[in-house]
């Protein structure tokens, strides 16, 4: 149990900026372990978001109470999505080569590919959420507790198609200069398991209010492929900027899946 939760603090230290134990570090052997919570982050995440969202939408609107739950998440991962988002808009848009785009995403300055991604994600997602909340809202019942799994599906399946890759996929930088390539070296079943157990749950307790809401796995999961493919193609694999954007647009297709299911099918 002790060594559990060094591992789940290990992948909380990573990917968010809530503080950890003084102990918990970058270990390699803790990082490879530390892919089987990465959807349990995107619970976290997904609870703090929620929760602001609940407070503000208290004495403000569902659309201001929306923009302030993306800035707690903001907050909460330090922009650690977003800005791999960012790098791969700016590395796949400026480079015509595995070199250049792997020199353009480690550069730390955000190009304009870059900054015009980031704008329409957050319009995207802007929109979407609260769209799909506004939905939730004319439900008869447990409208409250389907937000909150609305929040916490959306970052922890999001994350689980992202984490997916580092299983069907090599890591495409032959340095060690980023701190994704640790994870990406090892993993067992207890990953795959653990990962897809979080990723999934909060999807199928949504789904028990409303089942076509399982529908949703299938375009995450062709987006998923086909990112996947064109960084292979590309980069011969994947980088942690990949693994960033891959969660960012999933969440984004997503959100976009359950407003066509909710109102159409």
């Amino acid at each position: 149990m002790k060594k559990e939760l060094h591992i789940f603090f290990t992948s909380l230290m990573f990917y968010t900026r809530i503080p950890c134990p003084k102990n918990i570090d970058h270990h390699p052997d803790y990082l490879n372990k530390a892919t089987r919570y990465f959807p349990l982050i995107g619970w976290i995440v997904g609870t703090i978001s929620f929760s602001i969202f609940y407070i503000s939408s208290l004495f403000l609107s569902v659309e201001i109470a929306v923009i302030m739950a993306i800035i707690a998440s903001v907050l909460t991962t330090g922009a650690f999505h977003e800005d791999g988002f960012a790098d791969v808009c700016d590395g796949f848009g400026g480079g015509w080569t595995k070199e250049k785009i792997l020199l353009i995403m480690k550069d730390s300055a955000i190009g304009a590919y870059g900054a015009i991604g980031v704008v329409l994600l957050f319009l995207l997602k802007y929109k979407l959420l609260s769209d799909s909340i506004v939905l939730l809202q004319t439900s008869d019942t447990n409208t409250i507790f389907k937000v909150y799994l609305l929040f916490i599906s959306a970052h922890a399946l999001s994350r689980l198609a992202a984490i997916t890759i580092i299983f069907t996929h090599e890591y495409s930088r032959n340095d060690a200069t980023s701190k994704s390539k640790p994870i990406a070296k090892n993993y067992t079943w207890k990953e795959v398991l653990g990962a897809f157990f979080f990723g999934l749950l909060p999807l199928l307790a949504l789904a028990f209010f409303h089942y076509k809401t399982l529908l949703a796995l299938i375009p995450v999961f062709i987006i998923r492929y086909f990112l996947a493919r064109y960084f292979q193609k590309w980069i011969g694999g994947y980088t942690g900027d990949c693994l960033g954007a891959t969660q960012q647009v999933c969440e984004i297709i997503y959100y976009l899946s359950l407003l066509f299911l909710w109102k159409f099918i």
